[in-house]
C-alpha cells in the first residue's frame, strides 16, 4: 500500500473500533486478593474456565484457533488482537505505518511490452467488514473482568480470563447454559460470535474449526515455554444458535471458486476500460486457464494494509488486481478474479500469466503477527486450488511474492519481499497436509531449509522503517523485536562473524547484504531446497546466487533437513550459463504482428561446478494480452516456442535456465562427500 494511503487506513480502523463495549455485567469475580498466582499455563486456562463458567475444552479450543496458545510477547496481530485469546484493540494499532502494496511508479503487471505505471488512486470506500465491537473486544473484556486494558494486552493470565469472560457473556446473551461442566456442544453460537466474523458462513467456519480441534486434541509448547494440552474428546456442536447472531449472508454466486465450509464471498475486481485507448483498462486480463495455459504457481502476498481499504483498492479499474483477499480477524475470504483470468499482482508477467495471487491482511515488517484463523483459511483455500488445477504442494509452486524473480536485470532490485521472514512456512505446510520431511541423508546432495520457527529469532533491524527505493533505513535503525522466523541467515564463510553473502541484483557494488528487515538477499526460507556445496562442522554451505552461502546447521539443533531430488549443472564445456527471470520463447516462435519479447538474462552468474535444485521443467510461453477487446494481433493467445526451461532455486527467488545449457542429474550424483 502506498504511503499516501496511510491516513485512510488508520482512519478506517479507528472508525471501525469506535464501538460501545459489550453490554452486560461481569460474568465472574476477580480472583481473591492475595491469592497465589498460578505459574502453569494449563492451570491458568482451567482456573479461568472455572471462574467464568466456560467448559475448559471450549476455552482451549477457541484460544488455539486464535493464537495456538502463544503470547507473541504482547505484540498485536494485524487485526489488533492481543494474547492467547486474541482480545482486539484495533484503535491501539491503527497508527501503525502502512508500507507499500505497490510503490509509486511500479509495474505490478511486469510486462515489458506494455509497461504499467501505477499512480496513487483516489480514496476507495472500505469493503464491508466486522462490526466495531468485534475489533475492540478488549474494552468489553475490561468491563467484564475489571482488569486493566494494558494487563489484558500484555499479561497472558489476565488475557485468558478476559477471553473466558467474553465467551460466557456471549453465551448468556444467546440464552445458553453457562458453567464449566456444561456440554461443550451447547457453546457453538458463542464460539461463532467470538470469531468476530460479520457473515454466518465465516463465523460457522471458525466454530467448525474449533470443534474439529476439540475432537482431534492438541498439545504443544507455547512461545513463552508452557506445555499446554487439549485432550481429544467427542463433541456434537448444536448449531441452531448461529442464526440468532444476526449476521449477514455473504454473496456466494454459482462459480465462486472456494471450498465448501469456508466463509467466502464474491467482490469482483473490474474488467473495465477507463480511458480512450484500447490499452486503458484494468485491472486484470481475461484468460482461459488452465485450458489455454497451465497454472503453475500460487503466490502468497500480504496486503501491507488493512482488509477493508485493500479490498476497496482491488475494486478500482485503474489499479491492480489479484484473485483473493483474506481477512486477519476471522479468516474471511473475498474472491475478486476468476482463476481462469490473469491478475496483475506479482510484478512478473510470466509468473502472473501462470499463477493465482492471494493477498493476506498483514504486514511483512511490522510487529504484528498473522492469525491462526487466517493461516487455516488460507491453507484450505490453497489445498482446494492446488487440487483443482494440479499444482504441487511444495515450495517450488506455492511461493511467496518474495520468491518471484525480476523480469530483467533492471527490475530485480524493485521486486517485493512479502509476506516476509515472519510468515510461518513450516506451520503453513503442516496445515496444507504437506509437511517438510527428511527424504535424504548428508550424502544425497540437497537440503530443505526448516528451522524451528519459535526458536529461530534472527536479529533484524529497521521494522516500520521501510522508505521507498532505499535499500537501508536512515540512521538510527532500531532493532526489530526478536520473534520467530522462517528465515535462515546466509554468511560468506562458516562463522557468525563472517559478512553476509551478496545479492548482486540488490547490491551491484558487491557489498554484503544486511540484516535490514526487507533486505532478503542473504536468506533462505523454510521449505526451500538447495544443493549442498560443502559441510564443515556445524555449518552447511549451499550454492546460492553463484556463490557458496553458509548457514549454521548443528546436528543438535538442525535448521535444515537432508533431501534428495534433481539438480542442474552447466553442460561440459560451458564455463558459465545465463539465468533468467522469465521463460519466454525464441524469436521465431512469435507470429506476425506480435512483438518479440527479448530473452534477457539477469545479472547473476551460474558457473561450471555449481549445482541448483530443480523445481520443474517448463515450456517457453508468452501470454499476449494488451487490449481491452482483444483487437491487437495475437491478443488472448499463448505464444509457445521450442525452448524449454528448468526452474531452479537460485537464490531466495526462483529463476530459470535454458534446458539446453544444463545437465539434469539426480542430486546424489557428484554431491560433496
Amino acid at each position: 500500500m502506498s504511503r499516501s494511503r496511510r491516513a485512510l487506513l488508520a482512519a478506517a480502523v479507528v472508525a471501525a473500533a469506535a464501538a460501545v463495549p459489550l453490554t452486560g455485567g461481569p460474568a465472574g469475580a476477580a480472583p481473591p486478593a492475595g491469592a497465589a498466582p498460578v505459574d502453569d499455563r494449563q492451570q491458568q486456562y482451567a482456573a479461568a474456565a472455572t471462574e467464568y463458567g466456560v467448559p475448559e475444552s471450549v476455552l482451549l479450543g477457541v484460544s488455539y484457533l486464535e493464537s495456538r496458545w502463544d503470547t507473541h510477547a504482547g505484540a498485536p496481530s494485524t487485526s489488533g488482537g492481543y494474547g492467547p485469546l486474541h482480545l482486539t484493540d484495533a484503535a491501539h494499532v491503527a497508527a501503525l505505518p502502512a508500507s507499500h502494496h505497490v510503490d509509486e511508479g511500479e509495474d505490478p503487471r511486469g510486462d515489458t511490452s506494455r509497461p504499467m505505471t501505477v499512480t496513487t488512486p483516489a480514496a476507495a470506500p472500505a469493503a464491508d467488514g466486522p462490526d466495531a465491537a468485534s475489533l475492540r473486544t478488549i474494552q468489553a473484556a475490561a468491563t467484564l473482568t475489571g482488569a486493566d486494558v494494558e494487563a489484558l494486552r500484555s499479561d497472558p493470565v489476565t488475557n485468558i480470563r478476559g477471553g473466558a469472560a467474553l465467551l460466557a457473556a456471549y453465551q448468556r446473551e444467546l440464552g445458553g447454559p453457562v458453567g464449566a461442566g456444561t456440554d461443550p456442544g451447547a457453546w457453538y453460537g458463542a464460539v461463532a460470535r467470538y470469531s468476530g466474523a460479520d457473515t454466518e458462513e465465516t463465523a460457522a467456519a471458525f466454530a467448525d474449526e474449533v470443534y474439529a480441534q476439540i475432537r482431534e486434541g492438541a498439545s504443544r509448547r507455547t512461545d513463552d515455554g508452557h506445555q499446554v494440552t487439549l485432550a481429544a474428546r467427542a463433541v456434537s456442536p448444536r448449531e441452531d444458535a448461529l442464526h440468532r447472531l444476526g449476521l449477514r449472508r455473504a454473496e456466494r454466486p454459482d462459480g465462486l471458486e472456494c471450498p465448501v465450509g469456508l466463509g467466502c464471498e464474491w467482490i469482483p475486481a473490474p474488467y473495465e476500460q477507463y480511458g480512450p485507448g484500447a490499452g486503458d483498462y484494468g485491472n486484470h486480463d481475461l484468460g482461459n486457464r488452465p485450458a489455454q495455459q497451465k497454472i503453475e504457481y500460487i503466490v502468497i502476498h500480504d496486503t501491507e494494509g488493512y482488509y477493508g481499504p485493500s479490498v476497496g483498492l482491488v475494486q478500482q479499474a485503474d489499479y491492480l488486481g489479484w484473485h483473493y483477499t483474506l481477512r486477519s480477524v476471522d479468516g474471511h475470504v473475498a474472491q475478486h478474479i476468476k482463476a481462469k483470468d490473469v491478475g496483475w499482482q506479482a510484478g512478473n508477467w510470466y509468473v502472473n500469466a501462470k499463477s493465482i495471487g492471494i493477498e493476506h491482511e498483514g504486514f511483512a515488517g511490522h510487529g504484528t503477527w498473522y492469525t491462526e484463523a487466517m493461516y487455516r483459511t488460507s491453507a484450505k483455500l490453497v489445498r482446494y486450488l492446488a487440487h483443482k488445477f494440479n499444482i504441487p504442494l511444495d515450495r517450488q509452486h506455492i511461493i511467496g511474492h518474495d520468491n518471484v524473480p525480476g523480469t530483467v536485470a533492471s527490475t530485480v532490485a524493485g521486486m517485493h519481499w512479502d509476506p516476509g521472514p515472519y510468515w510461518d512456512w513450516s506451520h503453513y505446510f503442516d496445515l496444507l497436509k504437506a509437511p517438510f520431511r527428511t527424504t535424504g541423508t548428508k550424502r544425497t546432495g540437497l537440503v530443505t531449509i526448516d528451522p524451528d520457527f519459535a526458536a529461530n529469532r534472527p536479529a533484524f533491524y529497521g521494522c516500520n522503517q521501510q522508505p521507498p527505493g532505499v535499500p537501508d533505513p536512515p540512521p538510527p535503525a532500531e532493532p526489530c523485536p526478536l520473534r520467530g522466523s522462517s528465515a535462515v541467515i546466509l554468511h560468506s564463510a562458516p562463522s557468525h562473524d563472517a559478512p553476509l553473502v551478496n545479492d548482486l541484483g540488490e547490491r551491484p557494488d558487491g557489498s554484503p547484504d544486511t540484516m535490514y528487515i526487507s533486505d532478503h538477499g542473504a536468506r533462505a526460507s523454510a521449505g526451500q531446497t538447495y544443493a549442498v556445496a560443502e559441510v564443515r562442522g556445524d555449518w552447511t554451505a549451499i550454492w546460492y546466487l553463484g556463490q557458496k552461502a553458509w548457514f549454521h546447521n548443528p546436528p543438535s539443533a538442525p535448521t535444515a533437513k537432508w533431501a534428495t531430488g534433481f539438480v542442474v549443472t552447466p553442460k561440459p564445456g560451458k564455463a558459465t550459463i545465463p539465468v533468467y527471470g522469465r521463460a519466454y520463447p525464441e524469436q521465431d516462435a512469435y507470429p506476425s504482428g506480435v512483438p518479440y519479447q527479448t530473452i534477457s538474462p539477469l545479472q547473476y552468474t551460474f558457473p561450471a561446478g555449481q549445482r541448483y535444485a530443480v523445481g520443474g521443467i517448463l515450456p517457453s510461453e508468452y501470454y499476449r494480452a494488451v487490449t481491452f477487446d482483444g483487437s491487437s494481433p495475437g491478443d488472448w493467445t499463448v505464444v509457445r516456442g521450442d525452448l524449454r526451461y528448468v526452474q531452479v532455486q537460485f537464490g531466495h527467488r526462483i529463476m530459470y535456465v535454458n534446458l539446453d545449457d544444463v545437465l539434469v542429474l539426480p542430486s546424489p550424483v557428484g554431491a560433496p562427500r
